[in-house]
Order: C-alpha cells, then sequence, then structure tokens
C-alpha cells in the first residue's frame, strides 16, 4: 500500500498537490506532518477535501510535528520508517525579510533531518523536495538544472539557506537516495480562479497600483526594457509536480519550474495598468535610494505595501534555463501559461480578497 509522507501541508502548495497524488490509485495513503499551531486549519482542509471528494475518507492522517527537532518530533518515526514509502518535502520558510537564525533551523535543519528521516525509511522509492530558482542566488546569466554551486551571493537568508539545502540533498541523491528536485521561479495564484494564499512578489506592483486613482505613480529601479520577472501560476507547479513526480525518468533529475519567456518589468507594468484600467508613470529611483526609502521613511513601506526586499526581484540578473522540465514535460500539455493571459483573474481575486496579507506561514 502507497504511504506518501507530506512536509508543509496546509500550505498553498502543499494543500494543492495532496489531492493529485491520492488520486494516483484507490489505496494510496497520505500521512502529513503539521505543526501544532497549524492543526486546526490543516483538519479543516482535510474535511473538506473529504467532503469534497468521499473516496479520500480514511486515507489522510494528520500528525503533529516539528521539522527542526532530529526525530521531526514523532511519536511513532519507527512505525512511519516502515509505512512511508514516498516523501513530498515542501515545508520551508519563504520570507524574503527572514531573519537567518530561523531560516537555517527550518530551511537547511528541517531538510536535513527530512533526509535522515528518508534515509531510515525502508521502502522509500522516491523523495521528492521542492527548492526554489533563486538558489540561483544573484548569479549573472544563465542559469541551468544542473547548476547550483555557482560561487553565487545572495539577496536574502531564505535564498542562502534554500541554497544551503539543496546543497545537502544534491549530496544525498548523489549517495543514491532517489531524489527529484523542483526549482519553481515566483509562484503566483491559480491560473483559472486567481486563488492565492499570499499577496507578495507582483502582488505588492497590482496592490499598489490598484490603491491609486486613474494615473498611478510607480517607482521603477533598473532597465526594466531588460530586467525581466520570471512568474508561475500555482496550477502549473502541482501540474508539473504531480506528472514529473510519477515517472521513472524524473529520479535524479532537478527541474527548473519557470516561465521559458518571462516578462519584463516594463511589460508586467503595462500588463497590469491594462487590467487595472490605470496609466502607470514610471519614476526611476537608484537601488539604494529605494530600498532606503522604503526602510527609512516614515510609513512609506506601510502606505505603498512594498518592502525594500522585494526590489531585488526587479533587478534581478538570472535568466533560467528549463530545458529538463521542456523535455519530460512535451506532449502533456502542461505548460506555463503566459502572465498576460491570466493576470485579469489575479487582479479579480486582489480586489475582492482585501484580507489576504503577505505573511508567510511559519
Amino acid at each position: 500500500m502507497p504511504t506518501v509522507f507530506f512536509t508543509g501541508y496546509p500550505g498553498f502548495l502543499g494543500s494543492e498537490l495532496l489531492p493529485r497524488v491520492l488520486k494516483r490509485s484507490d489505496d494510496t495513503r497520505a500521512v502529513c506532518l503539521v505543526q501544532p499551531k497549524f492543526a486546526d486549519l490543516a483538519r479543516a482542509r482535510a474535511d473538506q477535501l473529504v467532503a469534497e471528494h468521499p473516496a479520500y475518507e480514511g486515507r489522510i492522517r494528520l500528525v503533529e510535528g516539528d521539522i527542526t527537532r532530529p526525530d521531526l518530533g514523532l511519536d511513532d518515526a519507527e512505525g512511519l520508517h516502515r509505512e512511508v514509502t514516498e516523501i513530498f518535502h515542501l515545508a520551508a520558510v519563504y520570507d524574503l525579510a527572514v531573519e537567518r537564525d530561523l531560516a537555517m533551523r527550518v530551511n537547511v535543519d528541517g531538510t536535513r533531518n527530512m533526509l535522515r528521516f528518508a534515509g531510515d525509511c525502508k521502502g522509500l522509492e522516491r523523495f521528492q523536495y521542492v527548492s526554489t530558482c533563486y538558489v540561483s542566488g544573484r548569479y549573472a546569466g544563465a542559469f541551468t538544472e544542473a547548476d547550483l554551486v555557482k560561487g553565487q551571493s545572495f539577496n536574502n537568508y531564505y535564498e542562502e539557506t534554500k541554497f544551503l539545502a539543496e546543497v545537502k540533498v544534491q549530496e544525498w541523491m548523489e549517495k543514491g537516495l532517489p531524489t527529484t528536485i523542483y526549482r519553481p521561479s515566483i509562484v503566483v495564484g491559480d491560473s483559472k480562479t486567481g486563488a492565492t494564499q499570499k499577496y507578495d512578489g507582483p502582488y505588492y506592483v497590482i496592490r499598489w497600483i490598484l490603491k491609486q486613482p486613474i494615473v498611478a505613480v510607480m517607482p521603477v529601479v533598473g532597465d526594466v526594457r531588460r530586467t525581466r520577472v520570471n512568474l508561475v501560476p500555482r496550477d502549473f507547479i502541482t501540474d508539473a509536480i504531480d506528472h514529473l513526480s510519477a515517472r521513472e525518468v524524473s529520479v535524479g533529475k532537478v527541474y527548473q519550474l519557470a516561465d521559458p519567456e518571462p516578462l519584463t518589468v516594463d511589460e508586467l507594468l503595462e500588463a497590469v495598468a491594462r487590467v487595472a484600467r490605470k496609466r502607470v508613470v514610471r519614476v526611476p529611483m537608484l537601488v539604494g535610494m529605494a530600498k532606503a526609502s522604503l526602510d527609512y521613511v516614515p510609513f512609506l513601506e506601510r502606505v505603498m505595501g512594498i518592502p525594500s526586499e522585494a526590489i531585488d526581484y526587479f533587478i534581478h540578473p538570472t535568466y533560467y534555463v528549463t530545458d529538463n522540465t521542456q523535455e519530460d514535460l512535451e506532449g502533456t500539455g502542461i505548460r506555463v501559461p503566459p502572465f498576460p493571459t491570466y493576470l485579469d483573474r489575479l487582479v479579480a481575486f486582489v480586489r475582492a480578497h482585501p484580507e489576504v496579507s503577505s505573511a508567510a506561514m511559519v
């Protein structure tokens, strides 16, 4: 009986990926490691999932624990070692302003603990690990799926610790742990419904433009006609992981789940302006001045809703090569939809849900 062990539930990707994995076969079971403070939310989402899909009744088990503990805080780790056949490790701190200590404990130590847990699972067939394209840090140029250690520097501790975590995963993969690594770029809401769990990335731009009258003033940094912002919707990520995770060809591979033809910053602004029915006036600024203004001018970050840490992603120098992804998804119909084709749904969701925040699940 296949038993899949999940971390990162009930997070943004985990909540969508879990039902897809359960659909593989009628006897697939899922065990979700949940932090105690998110247990009620996890139970509510699991109950809703079962209500919508009665065939999942009795096939989802929630266990409280903590990936930062060597034993994952589990009451019966040995029993799970005998039972688990596949692991999806999604749990991480996704916060550009995260302190290094917290990022190290969750992203690095947590991944190391999950790798040890995987090594103790007697019948493990696959370790599915969700990394990020931004293990590239500030690497200038094309970054391939075979690249990792390139002497790059990092914009923040999120990037650095996800890089260090993937280094550990690749070490175990090279030693024989059957592993597949997925590197999403910036993930936005569902391309069909617009739904999201967190407003960050391009949502900072969307919300600021929506706040303003017919003419919206937008500070810009760098060369907006050359710098690109790589955006992908959640359903592309979950569709791709769902398909690739079940294929033998994906063992030992890294997949950059990114847009092979991302928009420039200028094209992104124009697309948002069209959907929002605004005219955007660009105000060029130096990077240092823009960050300092957000950090030190009283109330400016609160008014604009744009943290200074986000500025780096509008001058990002890296292009992500997606050869493995395109080759192994060929013929499936799974591809990144052009951002302008679903932007209207993202904007409609933002208008309808002002209560959604930019806070990370930590």
